[in-house]
């Protein structure tokens, strides 16, 4: 039995999951929450006629949340 008989039949562990892709989308989402931590402030934000005053990071995750949605929504895997 070759080595490339044995790898087809185990399961794929931890390292087989770790590409680089993956690696380099956790790099900057925990760069994406070191900024949004960073910035504290209160900052007024409008959103077509009411006007609301909230810290800047709470604006940031926000938005931060609704992007990562948005992007699995529209590159997850369909079933074939």
């Amino acid at each position: 039995m070759s080595a490339q008989d044995a790898s087809r039949g185990r399961k794929s562990g931890f390292r087989d999951r770790l590409t680089p892709g993956r690696i380099a989308v956790g790099v900057l989402t925990i760069l994406a929450i070191i900024f949004i931590f960073e910035n504290t402030r209160e900052v007024k934000i409008r959103l077509l006629i009411p006007e609301v005053t909230m810290p800047l990071y709470l604006a940031l995750l926000a938005m931060f949340v609704i992007g990562a949605l948005c992007g699995g929504y529209l590159f997850r895997r369909r079933p074939r």
